[in-house]
């Protein structure tokens, strides 16, 4: 079995985040989309439609002519009932909920015709109607969710022994069956793991500086730190190589992004590559109490999301300055710089620089010399496919205006 991906008509639902990747490429609970499905159904060959400015920019098998390939709705869940659905299609069938097309067997041939199209066609294809299945379709399900997924994900990737690490003598595990410590990590002295309400994931090779407070259900992945005295709360993913510290909860951070210092975030979804100046502060909860509106990204009107409780979804390589507070609800778009005395707006376009009272568009090679500085501290070179990413999200005001 092969397995491509597509997206349908909800891929702008989840902008900003999905401007410079593919829906797959998501991160919820420890895995990204892509990688819960590989897991799920241990394909030989894995590849996806991509829009033309991601091409050259993430990893894609060539599909052989001689397998059948699996094409995966991007925004599906692997649950046990839909793999068992999935596995059960024969060749020419795709499964369906109302107008949504879920899954389709189809031949290795006809599949790199696809990909070489750049687009799938169901139509000659045999309909199975289903009930629905588990799946992302408004951007706060990547945070609701969370929690679940961190669990469903140690089931997935069937982790045998739970402590691989160095733990110190001095640090506090509460129900230890539940912590899982993968080979490289570091624990240190006086930190608190507590998993008494759900597992804790700790990826290979991380380290949890001393004092740090982790309270499961929370996945720190591979190469990521956290700072000394971290307050980690349920329901958070720290992505691969994050430096995180000071307050979060109920959040995710993709990779390679920071926070480094005191500050609360909550109710929130990062990208890559941000950054947080000390003591920002995203607000999570109206005065009020009441649900969160937030701004859609398609046409600036705003959302009713019947949520008490939504911070941040900040696009990659956006940044705040000391002390930046951002209000309930906030969607902040690509490379942006945040430095406003008080509350931006709760929309911010792509390429923004924004102060108080004021925004102006960020001037594309500022910006790109910036990610070119910020990625090579971690050695990642900024690639002539990533620079035209950008130049195309800057150009064709793939943000609101």
């Amino acid at each position: 079995m092969q397995l491509c991906f597509f997206e349908d008509e909800k891929l702008t639902t989840f902008h900003p985040l999905t401007l410079t990747r593919p829906t797959d490429d998501l991160r919820i609970g420890i895995l990204t989309l892509s990688e819960k499905w590989k897991q799920a159904l241990h394909p030989t060959k894995t590849n996806r439609i991509l829009r033309p400015e991601l091409k050259g920019l993430f990893e894609a098998d060539e599909i052989s002519t001689d397998e059948n390939c699996i094409w995966m709705n991007s925004r599906y869940l692997p649950t046990e009932q839909l793999v068992t659905q999935v596995n059960n299609l024969s060749e020419g069938q795709y499964l369906t909920y109302g107008e949504t097309i879920i899954a389709a067997n189809v031949d290795g041939g006809t599949s790199r015709q696809w990909l070489e199209n750049g687009e799938p066609d169901f139509n000659t294809l045999f309909v199975l109607e289903s009930n629905d299945f588990l799946s992302l379709n408004n951007l706060w399900d990547l945070f609701q969710l969370n929690g679940q997924e961190i669990v469903r994900d140690i089931e997935l990737l069937d982790i045998n022994t739970n402590i691989n690490g160095t733990v110190s003598d001095y640090a506090v595990l509460e129900k230890q069956e539940n912590i899982y410590i993968q080979e490289g990590a570091t624990i240190e002295a006086g930190c608190v793991l507590n998993a008494s309400k759900g597992p804790i994931f700790i990826g290979e090779n991380a380290t949890i500086m001393s004092g740090a407070h982790i309270r499961g259900p929370v996945a720190i992945c591979e190469n990521a730190t956290i700072k000394m005295g971290a307050k980690i709360y349920e329901d958070t993913t720290i992505g691969p190589v994050c430096k995180v510290g000071g307050e979060v909860n109920n959040s995710i951070f993709h990779s390679y992004s920071n926070k480094g210092h005191d500050g609360f975030v909550g109710n929130s979804i990062i990208g890559q590559w941000c950054n947080f100046g000390a003591d920002t502060n995203t607000s999570n909860l109206k005065n009020n109490y009441s649900s969160v509106r937030i701004p859609d990204w398609s046409n600036s009107q705003e959302i009713e999301t019947n949520q008490q409780f939504f911070g941040t979804v900040m696009g990659d390589h956006s940044k705040t300055a000391i002390n930046t507070q951002l209000n309930t609800g906030t969607i902040c778009g690509v490379s942006c710089n945040i430095f406003s005395d008080d509350f931006p707006p709760k929309l911010i376009p792509s390429f923004s620089w924004v102060g108080s009272n004021v925004i102006q568009t960020y001037r594309i090679d500022k910006a790109l010399e910036a990610m070119e500085a910020m990625m090579a501290r971690r050695d990642i070179s900024l690639n002539e496919e990533y620079k035209q990413m950008m130049k195309t999200i800057f150009d064709t005001k793939n943000h609101p205006q």
